[in-house]
């Protein structure tokens, strides 16, 4: 690893933690309703066995890492605040 390089993890729910650098997205789950695209793709993942739903409850976030597909109860906001990619909200 890299002289001053920090590897963040972000914390989905129960225990489990990705880290940043393997995270492509970050989407609530209300796209899989607007966007067939994003339906699709979820079904080709759960039929892979890719799609690990995190804890059972209110599915709020779908996070996509580079091997995974993870179902969140956390929104999909309050994941993007912990890994650093939102610093303020206006509003």
């Amino acid at each position: 690893m890299e002289k001053g390089v920090s590897i963040l993890f972000i914390h989905l729910g129960g225990d489990m933690m990705v880290s940043t650098k393997d995270v492509i997205a970050i989407l609530d789950t209300k796209m899989v309703n607007v966007c067939d695209d994003t339906r699709r793709f979820l079904q080709a993942a759960d039929g892979k066995g890719l799609v690990f739903r995190v804890e059972s409850g209110q599915e709020k976030s779908i996070v996509i890492t580079e091997t995974r597909v993870f179902i969140s109860p956390i929104s999909s906001l309050t994941l993007k605040k912990r890994a650093g990619y939102i610093t303020e909200v206006d509003g």
